[in-house]
């Protein structure tokens, strides 16, 4: 984990006022600092000035902003990330004779700009966010990776264009104020945990969109994109398709499990994790070496636990089968209500932004607890998202909702809100246009069939929605505590294959992500490979709402709480009071209770941290 950060303006010359200019810089590389504790560099020129951490999980790495000087022209970049094909891509600038530096992922990435342009980037596999100057045309540009995995935030004030890995940076430079409109609170209420992609919640505050890059030159502000999902029709047979799927993600895993930093895995005991665990584990079998795998639990978790829809079973006995079968050394993590509660508020500065309450603040502490060992982890994130595992894929009601599925009823939204307030957001309508413009992006193939083309958007939803959400909770979950989660079933490569793969191969024989399962045929036992879809754990223990009630309630007796012109005073004390629906959904598989109570507990937090100002 690393970050960048910093601001350009063709026309101005910063280096008139160095002084102020330079610990702007460093102000601003500052906030970003626990993304890259081990090392941080500036660069400040006329027009620009380029800011980067360092995070150091390679030993061939070399101290950012990197640079290059040819002749009287000056070039410039920093990134946030990792090359997953730099053997690749070394090897070809190599035989061409091409001067890379000491052969850092930074210095492979300038020489292969300086060649062949922003097509370079087109070349790469792996994930990042790259700023890249050209002194000599005046130019900046910003990369994100195909499904921004790493992210990337910036905003024009008065013609400097601001940008870093997030938004704090942006935040801290001089004039730039937390402000949020209508649009930005229906992202907040109606929209939230989710965010629209390139929107970053404040006024003029966007996101580099992934698989695209930014130019500024001159006054012009362009988006480009660089990559794209093609639809086309599946031609492999089942068996041909199975064993490709495995290919691809034994790849994937491999080509992310290097590290000269201390590595581990996630084990949680569902199938996702646990290929990945698994192949990892027969890799280090090679070197006579063991894993190391964690799980995140929560405490008195076999006390209070409620099985339901959603959560069927207690994770704990998966995990322990797969620690016998992978002979993996787990550390088995524990939270507590208190530690969960309490971190809710270090959720909202990790994301610069309300999260997804406690699922979002119980692996801000799950990741802190690990990184005092380890500072990469392997996870199985995505999975779900790319081979249809979530239940909306499984049921009608959700093909045919013409909405998003994981938002279909916007009631619990609204019960603690004033009326007055939920009608002047038009949220319904909100969220139907913002629907209508998502799906106008979806490729969709000419030889697609109804049901097929409705899958393809349910598919492409998950991809740029969902799984932003959770890319985003993992990415700052990990960067608070200056560690790497990396996401190997994001693959693109993977992803490319998948995409066009036929429901009935993704789900064969009607069995959740079954092409997923067969492709582990042998890499698990067969109690974890065909075990139902558990989502990450919540706890059921009723301190833990009991908690959030008293805290919710500090907020609606604290007359400076800036939630409380959203809020309807009964209403919140009519839901505090009545008994807790554990199996009704507010976002995807959060709960309508306690996590909608954490949720405005966030957003009174984040208000009142940011100074939050409405226009």
């Amino acid at each position: 984990m690393s970050a960048i950060t910093g601001f350009f303006h063709p026309q101005k010359n910063f280096l008139e006022q160095e002084g102020f200019y330079q610990a702007v810089l460093e102000r601003m590389n500052h906030t970003l600092s626990h993304r890259g504790p081990d090392d941080s560099g500036t660069f400040l020129s006329g027009q620009i000035g380029l800011g980067h951490t360092h995070l150091a999980v390679h030993e061939k790495t070399s101290s950012q902003p990197t640079y290059r000087q040819i002749g009287h022209d000056t070039y410039v970049l920093a990134m946030d990330g990792e090359l997953y094909n730099r053997k690749e891509l070394l090897h070809e600038l190599e035989e061409k004779h091409l001067y890379t530096g000491n052969q850092s992922d930074g210095d492979i990435l300038l020489t292969g700009f300086l060649e062949y342009g922003p097509g370079f980037i087109e070349k790469v596999n792996g994930v990042f966010a790259i700023a890249f100057y050209q002194e000599k045309d005046q130019s900046l540009m910003l990369f994100r990776d195909r499904f921004g995995v790493k992210p990337l935030f910036y905003a024009v004030l008065d013609g400097t264009l601001l940008f870093g890995s997030e938004i704090k940076a942006i935040l801290s430079y001089p004039g730039m104020e937390a402000r949020v409109d209508a649009d930005g609170l229906n992202q907040i209420f109606s929209i939230g945990p989710a965010r629209t992609p390139g929107c970053g919640v404040y006024q003029n505050i966007k996101e580099v969109l992934p698989a695209h890059f930014l130019v500024r030159q001159g006054t012009n502000l362009k988006q480009k994109r660089y990559w794209n999902l093609s639809s086309h029709p599946h031609t492999d047979s089942y068996e041909d398709t199975v064993a490709c799927t495995l290919a691809l993600l034994q790849d994937a895993v491999r080509r992310q499990f290097t590290s000269d930093a201390p590595i581990c895995a996630f084990l949680s005991g569902g199938v996702d994790s646990s290929l990945v665990s698994s192949i990892c584990a027969n890799e280090l079998r090679k070197k006579n070496r063991r894993l190391i795998t964690y799980s995140f639990d929560f405490k008195d978790s076999q006390k209070y636990f409620q099985s339901n829809t959603f959560q069927p079973s207690l994770d704990r006995p998966f995990v322990e089968k797969m620690v016998e079968f992978l002979g993996s050394e787990h550390h088995f993590l524990e939270c507590d209500s208190k530690m969960q509660a309490d971190a809710l508020y270090d959720s909202v500065k990790a994301h610069d932004l309300p999260a997804m309450a406690d699922v979002d603040s119980s692996l801000l502490v799950f990741c802190s607890q690990v990184s005092k060992n380890h500072t990469i982890a392997m996870t199985g994130e995505c999975a779900d998202e790319v081979f249809g595992g979530y239940p909306w894929f499984h049921k009608a009601e959700c093909l045919n909702a013409d909405t998003f599925p994981w938002t279909m009823d916007l009631s619990p939204r609204k019960a603690m809100l004033a009326d007055d307030f939920a009608e002047s957001l038009h949220m319904e309508d909100y969220v139907a246009k913002t629907y209508e413009n998502a799906i106008r992006h979806v490729p969709i193939s000419e030889s697609d069939t109804p049901a097929q083309k409705k899958l393809r958007i349910l598919s492409y939803l998950n991809l740029y929605w969902f799984m932003q959400t959770l890319l985003n909770r993992m990415d700052r979950a990990a960067g608070y505590s200056g560690m790497v989660a990396r996401v190997p079933f994001a693959d693109y490569r993977l992803v490319e294959y998948v995409w066009n793969i036929p429901w009935e191969m993704k789900a064969k024989d009607g069995i959740v992500k079954g092409l997923l399962r067969d492709s582990g045929r042998g890499l698990l036992p067969d109690e974890i490979l065909w075990r139902r879809k558990s989502p990450y754990p919540k706890t059921y223990d009723t301190g833990y709402e009991k908690l959030l009630c008293e805290r919710l309630h500090d907020v609606l007796h604290t007359t400076s709480s800036p939630i409380l012109p959203f809020l309807d005073i009964e209403k919140v004390t009519q839901f505090l009071e009545s008994p807790s629906d554990y199996g009704k959904p507010w976002y995807g598989q959060l709960m309508a209770a306690p996590q909608m109570i954490a949720y405005m507990i966030q957003v009174n937090a984040w208000m009142k941290e940011y100074h939050v100002t409405l226009v």
